[in-house]
């Protein structure tokens, strides 16, 4: 059973960064893909990014493309999410989540997802 932990979110200015991270515990990090989702008020829960295993692959949802950077680190058990030029409708709470397929191309399904955190928020001001 893994466990994940988000940080790093908090309130910044249209046009700013943040980083968040996403911390695994309680097992091995691989070989999982893992993945970043957020959820906005009312609405759907979205993909935003996500990485395979061995950190070759990645996979962005159109509206973060260029923006947002996935990472990740193995020997920290930590995947990051690293986003710039952030807009109003960037604001939701950012989720990680793993997949027990970690190769080949990450999904942007969160069907696919085996083992979620509990989100940290993002908000972003005009």
């Amino acid at each position: 059973q893994v466990q994940l932990e988000e940080s790093g979110g908090g309130l910044v200015q249209a046009g700013g960064s943040l980083r968040l991270s996403c911390t695994a515990s309680g097992g091995s990090f691989r070989p999982y893909a893992m993945g970043w989702f957020r959820q906005a008020p009312g609405k759907e829960r979205e993909f935003v990014a996500a990485i395979s295993w061995s950190g070759d692959n990645t996979n962005y949802a159109n509206s973060v493309k260029g923006r947002f950077t996935i990472s990740r680190v193995n020997a920290k058990n930590t995947v990051y999410l690293q986003m710039s030029s952030l807009k109003p409708e960037d604001t939701a709470v950012y989720y990680c989540a793993a997949d027990r397929r970690g190769w080949g191309t990450p999904s942007s399904s969160d069907h696919d997802y085996d083992y979620w955190g509990q989100g940290t928020q993002v908000t972003v001001s005009s």
